[in-house]
């Protein structure tokens, strides 16, 4: 397909999807660097072996999921011009965004009550990295849920149709990534737990 045809919406457009995607790439280069990290450091003599991660991860997993199905059928919604359901559902995205941080939240008073501070004589260097990875993911889900309360106010305003969606697709490929980018965390924390 050629970029330069089309109207200066669509290539704005465009333009506007290439710049996300390529944030998205430099964000898995990133979490990448970061899960490359642990495994070299697993060889340290002080690396924590057999650790249990909290229990409030594996539900702070399950809200996330929910938040993207639940942002899917707003788009649904939209694009049959269910207007107030969209609305509805999008806010219920933004809830399960927020009960994911309170969730992930609760999972470092877990990580404390075992022992384990962030830093100090009562820290560790593998629930550190830990901590790290999912604090540098809260960081993304906030910007997530930036974005969510803009989309949320756009559609108050009745800015969106079923043709012209521009603003709720990107913010959906963006929560949907970090979506995707927490199933990987979670899932390479609790397997590499399992095999070392």
């Amino acid at each position: 397909m050629d970029l330069t045809q089309g109207t200066l919406q669509h290539k704005k457009g465009r333009a506007k999807k290439m710049m996300l995607w390529f944030g998205i790439v430099s964000l898995v280069m990133s979490f990448g660097g970061l899960t490359s990290a642990f495994i070299v450091s697993s060889t340290r003599e002080d690396w924590l072996t057999n650790f249990e991660l909290p229990q409030a991860f594996t539900a702070s997993t399950i809200i996330i999921v929910l938040s993207s199905i639940v942002l899917y059928f707003s788009k649904k919604a939209l694009l049959k011009q269910h207007n107030q359901l969209s609305i509805s559902l999008l806010l219920g995205t933004f809830v399960l965004g927020l009960a994911f941080i309170y969730t992930q939240l609760s999972g470092f008073s877990e990580i404390i009550q075992s022992g384990y501070n962030f830093t100090g004589p009562t820290s560790n260097i593998t629930m550190s990295y830990i901590y790290i990875i999912a604090v540098v993911h809260i960081l993304h889900v906030l910007a997530g849920l930036i974005c969510l309360i803009v989309v949320i106010i756009n559609h108050l305003k009745n800015k969106y149709t079923p043709t012209t969606i521009l603003g709720f697709e990107l913010a959906s490929t963006f929560w949907h990534f970090v979506d995707i980018l927490w199933l990987y965390l979670f899932f390479f924390l609790y397997f590499f737990n399992k095999i070392n």
